[in-house]
């Protein structure tokens, strides 16, 4: 049985000022979320993206074409009542960064570790004020305690919208650290997707594709692409 769809019920969607932001509009009405609360974004470029989304839709409202609604959505009814633990979970990256674990080998893989991350860690001591050790091996290793929670601070400081596109930088790259150079301007998303994957990267050289793995690399990687995009929108 095909599954149900609301069919498209407006002429026109479009953006209006409101109390707190930008509101999109159908035909003249505010949009609302899933959990009934009024579909307000900080900046007038995010809500023209989300307008974007519901003027292209067709007969029936197709919610998989329409990632921005969605993202924001879930800043408004899952991440802004619960920031605090969003923020936490997403902080604690920090302590286990995927930049900090190095292999022990082969020497191609420890370089091209070596030359993707250490200027990211060096980056993250100067714009973040926290200095992250690496470590070889995957065996938990703490890091400096106030570097993990000037770290924290910053995280706790995004606005809902923003930590929303923020929780899939740094989930899906597991890496706090990338998650704020995309976030901070320091990297293109692109180039920081590659610098997440040099393991996986390096494995497909030895070992051949598997298409399986790639195609949820794939998707992976549009998630990451559309949360940075997303981010750049809320400023």
């Amino acid at each position: 049985m095909a599954e149900w769809a609301p069919k498209r019920f407006w002429q026109n969607a479009g953006v209006a000022t409101t109390e707190g932001g930008w509101t999109i509009t159908l035909d003249g009405r505010g949009v609302k979320t899933p959990a009934k609360t009024a579909l307000v974004v900080p900046t007038q470029a995010l809500a023209e993206a989300i307008a974007a989304e519901w003027q292209a839709q067709e007969d029936k409202v197709d919610p998989a074409t329409m990632p921005f609604t969605r993202t924001a959505n879930s800043a408004l009814d899952k991440v802004a009542v619960q920031h605090g633990e969003v923020a936490d979970m997403l902080a604690a990256y920090g302590d286990s960064d995927l930049l900090c674990y190095r292999a022990d080998g082969p020497e191609g893989l420890v370089q091209r570790q070596i030359e993707a991350w250490n200027p990211l860690l060096d980056w993250a001591e100067t714009a973040l004020g926290a200095r992250l050790e690496p470590r070889v091996g995957v065996i938990h290793a703490p890091q400096d305690s106030t570097a993990l929670a000037r770290l924290s601070a910053q995280v706790h400081a995004l606005d809902p919208f923003g930590l929303a596109a923020f929780h899939d930088l740094v989930s899906l790259s597991g890496s706090l650290v990338l998650g704020f150079a995309v976030a901070e301007a320091h990297l293109r998303a692109e180039d920081a997707w590659l610098r997440s994957r040099i393991d996986e990267t390096w494995q497909e050289e030895q070992w051949g594709e598997d298409e399986e793995a790639s195609a949820l690399a794939a998707y992976k990687k549009g998630e990451f692409l559309h949360a940075a995009r997303f981010f750049a929108l809320t400023r």
